[in-house]
């Protein structure tokens, strides 16, 4: 467990940009700075996919290609700090996002649409002086809060924890056939053995049929969960940068995509993102299909883990879903400065108010809806 004290290390800051920001300390009258944290930019310093590909506890979330899909897609600035001098090796990082929007105000986030995003630093020490950096950019630039989605846990010294999920996620390692005795054997295994005897078909890969497939379960999914869906120019950047690390998998029955998933795949883990069907056809066992392949096809890759991303604690459905697979569930939270005020709504009226008209629109009005908001919500 890694914990922050609460008050910062003197830090002087150096922003490569050319905009300068009081050194944290002078945040609380400290003294002379004794170090410096440099914020660099992710998408054009070499150093950071090869800073990744060193560290094992990386994620798919961290990599350029996600910072270039969100760059491109909704326009925010991805960054990171780090206490290396330019032109030495990376030991250390904290990426993150500005988001800057007129309708949810301006904030700092690591990382938007992303379940988690762990600080890349191994001595406490520097966690605190790369969060006490971030407090000062999100001071000096008036930023509404600073978010941190980080798996290191502890407390964030003047963080607040502002939200907490359940993260599930299943151990490869063993065998596939004490993987599968591990899976409830009434809402899994027989729902996959009722899938094989439907003959339900699943196609895998990048291309604009599966995507469009995809895409249309999407929004029969988001539309009976009351909430817009995400652009369709995501998914088609994710593709774009992301490459072959992206597969989106189409469960068909005679010809009709009934379900589909879409994965993420970094180092040895493999990272299930979004999950979508026709509720008419679910008795048919699609979705418990496609996951069940997915996690034959990550054996057969030699992938470890099988990450099934955040649950909110409220989501019965989902939560229960997750829980059937046999992998093991923890906490994950959410930490916010300044410290949110118990009690105090959070900037999710943009998403309440969308989803009181949601069950109306047309598909094309939906994925409008998805478009104009999603930007301010990240």
């Amino acid at each position: 467990m890694v914990t922050v004290s609460a008050m910062p290390s003197p830090i002087e800051l150096h922003i490569l940009d050319g905009k300068e920001h009081r050194s944290a300390n002078s945040l609380h009258g400290g003294a002379k700075p004794a170090l410096s944290v440099h914020e660099i930019d992710p998408l054009q310093d070499i150093r950071w996919d090869h800073f990744l590909s060193e560290r094992r506890d990386a994620s798919v979330f961290h990599c350029s290609a996600w910072l270039k899909a969100l760059k491109h897609t909704y326009g925010y600035e991805p960054s990171a700090l780090t206490t290396c001098k330019p032109g030495r090796d990376l030991t250390n990082g904290l990426v993150f996002c500005r988001i800057k929007s007129w309708l949810t105000g301006p904030r700092l986030v690591s990382l938007p649409f992303a379940d988690h995003c762990k600080v890349l630093a191994d001595e406490p020490e520097d966690v605190d002086r790369l969060l006490t950096s971030l407090q000062t950019i999100s001071v000096d630039e008036n930023c509404r809060y600073v978010e941190i989605r980080s798996l290191n846990g502890g407390l964030f010294g003047q963080f607040g924890k502002a939200k907490t999920f359940w993260l599930h996620e299943i151990d490869l390692r063993p065998n596939l056939e004490d993987l599968f005795h591990s899976f409830h054997k009434d809402c899994v295994q027989r729902k996959i053995r009722r899938a094989e005897r439907e003959g339900l078909v699943c196609e895998d890969g990048r291309s604009e049929r599966l995507l469009q497939q995809f895409y249309h379960l999407l929004l029969l999914t988001r539309r009976r969960h009351r909430l817009p869906p995400q652009p369709l120019n995501w998914f088609r950047n994710l593709i774009r940068f992301l490459g072959e690390r992206i597969t989106i998998s189409v469960a068909l029955k005679e010809g009709r995509a009934v379900a589909s998933i879409l994965t993420l795949c970094y180092k040895d883990t493999l990272v299930y993102k979004y999950g979508c069907s026709d509720a008419r056809f679910n008795r048919w066992g699609g979705m418990p299909l496609l996951f069940w392949r997915a996690i034959q096809k990550g054996k057969k890759n030699g992938l470890r883990e099988f990450d099934l991303g955040r649950t909110d604690v409220d989501d019965a459905g989902l939560l229960a879903f997750k829980d059937r697979w046999g992998g093991r569930r923890s906490i994950l939270a959410y930490w916010r400065y300044p410290a949110p005020h118990p009690g105090k709504a959070q900037s999710a009226w943009v998403m309440r108010v969308a989803r009181q008209m949601i069950t109306y629109m047309p598909n094309s009005l939906l994925s409008a809806t998805g478009k104009l908001i999603y930007r301010h919500v990240g």
